[in-house]
């Protein structure tokens, strides 16, 4: 105990009763007689259990919010390192050839980070598998950690950053209080947009699919000869059919943090042909996710795209759409303060 860390001022006072002071508080109980006595008795030989248990919760909380903002940022890096990596298995390649790429080192040192940041949590599934074809550092171990071990262990490793049960901060001390005083005036609706920057958003927009039910595989992805030299997120969109069986859609998220423009048709345009970067394998859906609006001439452009013979279709997620999506998601509202 003398070892652990405060957590905010606190941490638990701990008495431990010896076995014979335990079977003599338990028998002057029952000699009193009151079952009062008898709870008490109980209380205080496991009060030790109570207290360590409300210490590990607030622990848990505290060692996540510490460790979430460098594990994103792990998780991006070693997107990118699997990029340029990637470059040897273009074309003809011998699977039991090692490894040669600079890249290489930097992703085995970026994966011992996320061990230790990880600490006694439970590791993702396929870790021990990422850890082995590290070892091995052949072609085909590569191959396996592209396709198979990191896509797996990134989906556990995001799962255990945004926790949806987490309380959430509110600058309430007392709710009685604030109940009492009938506090009146405009409700906050509207999510403050302008709180965020461009990197923000796509963090926020990665958290929602990431986080959801229906969506695999979620990346944040940069191609650096974009047009705008900026960065996407990648999904597969799962669909389930109970009668022909499971459809799994590539969908490409293009975000614009735009507080005081909207997407206009040229800016449609452009963003299509942004998509032609990131095929092959094929696109299903383009999304263009937009902190502001569409232009009316944009929306009847892409009405009549998504009737056309198109095999591409594209959905609009406006302000107006990404409030409704984050109004049932308050933790996320919470942690970027949007609020």
């Amino acid at each position: 105990m003398a070892a652990l860390p405060k957590i905010d001022g606190w941490k638990p006072e701990i008495y431990l009763m010896d076995l014979n002071e335990i079977g003599q508080s338990r028998l002057e109980a029952l000699e009193v007689g009151e079952i009062e006595c008898k709870v008490a008795v109980e209380d205080q030989i496991y009060e030790p259990a109570r207290l360590i248990r409300e210490y590990r919760h607030k622990f848990d909380r505290m060692r996540r919010k510490l460790v979430r903002d460098t594990l994103k940022s792990i998780i991006d890096s070693i997107d990118e390192d699997l990029k340029e990596l990637s470059s040897e298995l273009e074309g003809q390649f011998e699977i039991s050839n090692n490894i040669t790429h600079s890249s290489f080192d930097d992703l085995k040192s970026r994966v011992a980070e996320i061990d230790t940041l990880l600490g006694s949590e439970k590791r993702p599934n396929r870790w021990a598998d990422l850890h082995r074809h590290l070892h091995f550092g052949l072609l085909g171990d590569l191959q396996d950690i592209i396709k198979h071990d990191w896509p797996c262990v990134k989906n556990g490793i995001k799962k255990s950053l945004y926790d949806e049960k987490e309380p959430l901060p509110v600058e309430v001390d007392d709710l009685g209080t604030l109940v009492s005083s009938n506090p009146s005036g405009a409700i906050v609706t509207k999510l403050q947009w302008e709180k965020l920057s461009p990197d923000d958003f796509e963090r926020i927009l990665f958290a929602l699919i990431s986080s959801e039910s229906g969506y695999e595989n979620a990346e944040w992805l940069m191609k650096t000869n974009a047009p705008d030299r900026g960065r996407d997120l990648s999904v597969l969109r799962v669909h389930n059919d109970p009668l022909s069986g499971v459809f799994r859609y590539r969908t490409i998220i293009q975000c614009k943090h735009w507080l005081s423009k909207s997407v206009s048709v040229s800016d449609i345009a452009e963003l299509r042909e942004q998509m032609k970067l990131w095929e092959p394998p094929k696109v299903d859906i383009h999304v263009i996710a937009t902190s502001g609006r569409f232009t009316s001439d944009a929306v009847a452009f892409i009405e009549k795209h998504n009737q056309s013979d198109s095999g591409l279709k594209i959905e609009m997620w406006a302000e107006s759409h990404l409030e409704r999506l984050l109004s049932s998601r308050p933790a996320l509202i919470a942690e970027f303060g949007l609020r």
